[in-house]
């Protein structure tokens, strides 16, 4: 008798216990994977800024040039320019 209320008190407990850590772990895991994620988003940002601020001076550079060729007109570039600018 003494045997069956020690393993019905033990058993829930050790599985209590066991629950825990498990959850512990996995918390564990989830934040080291959120982490990751934020350094990735952290890493490419810079890189994005630089490649959108090299794309807007690249297009501006051909206007420019096109006005130098004469393809455009003075009003045209500086309406083309306000265009991309504003975006």
């Amino acid at each position: 008798m003494e045997k069956i209320i020690f393993f019905g008190l033990v058993i829930p407990i050790l599985g209590f216990v066991l629950y825990l850590g498990a959850t512990a772990i996995m918390n564990g895991f989830s934040a080291k994977r959120s982490k990751k994620e934020v350094q990735n988003i952290e890493n490419e940002r810079p890189e994005e800024f630089f490649r959108d601020e090299n794309n807007l001076s690249n297009e501006i550079e051909k206007l420019n040039q096109l006005l130098k060729d004469g393809v455009l007109t003075q009003e045209e570039f500086e309406k083309a320019k306000k265009k991309l600018l504003d975006n």
